[in-house]
């Protein structure tokens, strides 16, 4: 299959490409720099030079191929509206060229658009006042091109998909507690993160591209739900620094920014049980505490 893929130059989308390539499918992916299109050429693919805001570019790239793979979501954090315009627009215009091909078009969101303090499944509706609303509207934009012809679906990724080099949400929380002497969680820690890790999102894209069935909405999730107190306290002990409890407000002073500190004390334990049973996807890569422990998250900066 020749597979039309955006973001195959980031956090994830590398391993992604990896794992399509891999498994025999033609990969062409969107480049909107020389430098992630050598990284792309590095991965075997062939760079497709535009970014999301090139609707043409997108609308040609997803017409000359067999399937679509959304990856990127770009923008300014401080500008959620205009990242979720960003997002659906294109969404809405790889959909549109798919139209009527029964071609599969998967497409990303988060498990933080999910209600909080509960084990959430695939079933469950988004929650438009949860910590994640701008991901709702392309999610929805992705699902509505199953009733027209698209076999389209949605993979909500847990917050932490954890791997070598990763900037993300731990790797943050990591630089965090470097800068600051100080491992913190919020309150006594036990709200819960899903996790999983990158070798096991990519083979579930790959799984969801080639067999999920259109309108499925399928959770990248490994492990439930891990304490952010272990999390802390792993990167305690692996730093050498003293784990504490702050109060939401200290969260807010200590973390990098107002949306971090409320991140790190959401509590959305998330199930993948239905995907696995639908794809057969059954992850088999480390734990995230595993990786705080042995993975390169700790390792000198």
């Amino acid at each position: 299959m020749h597979v039309f893929v955006t973001g195959g130059s980031g956090l994830t989308g590398p391993a992604i490409v990896t794992e399509l390539v891999a498994a025999g499918h033609t990969v062409t992916g969107l480049a909107r720099s020389d430098a992630s299109a050598a990284r792309l050429e590095s991965l075997g693919a062939a760079p497709y030079p535009g970014d999301l805001a090139d609707l043409d570019g997108l609308r040609r790239g997803a017409e000359a191929a067999d399937g679509v793979v959304h990856l990127a979501f770009g923008g300014d954090f401080a500008d959620p509206d205009d990242m979720m315009r960003r997002d659906r627009a294109a969404i809405e215009t790889l959909g549109r060229a798919l139209e009527h091909s029964g071609k599969p078009f998967v497409s990303t969101s988060g498990t933080l658009v999910l209600p909080a303090g509960r084990a959430a499944t695939e079933k469950d509706e988004p929650d438009p006042a949860g910590l994640a609303p701008f991901r709702i509207p392309g999610e929805r934009a992705c699902l509505g091109f199953a009733d027209r012809g698209v076999r389209a679906s949605v993979v909500r990724l847990a917050p932490t998909v954890h791997g070598p080099g990763d900037h993300g949400f731990i790797g943050m929380l990591v630089a965090t507690a470097r800068t600051t002497g100080r491992s913190a969680y919020v309150g006594d820690g036990g709200n819960r993160w899903p996790a999983v890790h990158r070798r096991d999102a990519a083979t579930l894209f790959r799984l969801a591209l080639e067999r999920a069935p259109a309108g499925s909405v399928l959770h990248g999730v490994a492990e439930s739900g891990v304490t952010m107190r272990s999390i802390a306290e792993a990167i305690a002990r692996g730093l050498g620094l003293p784990a504490v409890a702050l109060s939401p407000s200290e969260a807010a002073a200590h973390f990098p920014s107002p949306f971090m500190a409320t991140a790190y004390a959401f509590d959305g334990p998330v199930t993948s049980a239905h995907t696995r049973d639908l794809l057969g996807w059954s992850p088999t890569g480390p734990t995230l505490l595993d990786d705080l422990a042995h993975g390169d998250y700790l390792a000198p900066a």
